[in-house]
């Protein structure tokens, strides 16, 4: 027989039978955001409040005995990591709750997350592809500002790539900055070679890696010119690496 555990956000403790209902009924209601080959991202109603669910399909069977018996399940990373960027003043979709279901044996099943929905004005993605982009630089410069911050909380977001950070403008001439799709952190020390290497996925043209390097030079006190170097050669390699794994795609696809 399978088990359902549910783990709460303290503020949310009398939506529990709602959650538990919302994350039953998934398949059936609630607006698809993202359907992807293995999670699933929804929208819905919790009472007057807009909610987001995503849904993390049951592991294969080793993953199953990892994320079972020896690693937090993707669910638990979500939520627990969030509360950790929001004690550390790190904006990120409040947190709600997570949900896993287990056979009898104790085997993960299906695990959901679930968090309170941002609507956001654009993501960083927008800004990277759009040399024209309204305060392009100055929005750089701020979130260089942000990811800085994420830094020095001990925060290496592996997965800091342009669609996981959502932007609201908030009236004052300045932005927030939103992490999303959390599983994927290690909490350490950062070096300077590591600093750098996390901007890596953002996809930054020489002259944005200027900007990022410049900014972040003014906040650590560290050399501007060796933060260039160093985060040029990481972008340059990423996009090689990237570059190389598309053209073999290809070309094995044409066999």
């Amino acid at each position: 027989m399978n088990t359902v555990k549910i783990i709460l956000n303290p503020n949310y403790i009398k939506s529990e039978k709602s959650i538990l209902q919302l994350v039953k009924s998934f398949f059936d209601q609630g607006n698809l955001i993202v359907q992807g080959s293995r999670n699933t991202i929804k929208s819905n109603f919790l009472e007057n409040e807009t909610i987001n669910i995503k849904f993390f399909k049951k592991p294969g069977f080793i993953k199953s005995i990892i994320y079972s018996f020896f690693r937090s399940t993707k669910a638990k990373r979500s939520f627990d990591y969030a509360n950790y960027l929001i004690d550390h003043l790190i904006e990120t979709p409040i947190p709600i709750a997570y949900v896993e279901e287990r056979n009898s044996l104790g085997f993960l099943g299906d695990s959901f997350y679930i968090c309170q929905q941002i609507d956001y004005d654009f993501t960083i993605r927008e800004l990277i592809h759009d040399p024209l982009f309204l305060n392009r630089n100055e929005i750089l410069e701020e979130f260089t500002e942000f990811t800085f911050k994420m830094h020095e909380a001990k925060v290496n977001f592996l997965d800091h790539s342009p669609g996981n950070t959502l932007i609201i403008k908030n009236g004052n001439g300045r932005y927030d900055f939103f992490l999303i799709d959390l599983n994927r952190m290690k909490f350490e020390d950062l070096s300077i070679e590591m600093r750098m290497d996390n901007f890596k996925k953002m996809w930054l043209s020489k002259q944005m890696v200027k900007v990022v390097a410049k900014k972040y030079a003014e906040l650590s006190n560290l050399s501007e010119e060796k933060l260039y170097k160093i985060l040029l050669e990481k972008t340059t390699q990423f996009k090689r690496k990237i570059t190389k794994k598309k053209y073999l795609k290809r070309k094995i696809g044409r066999r």
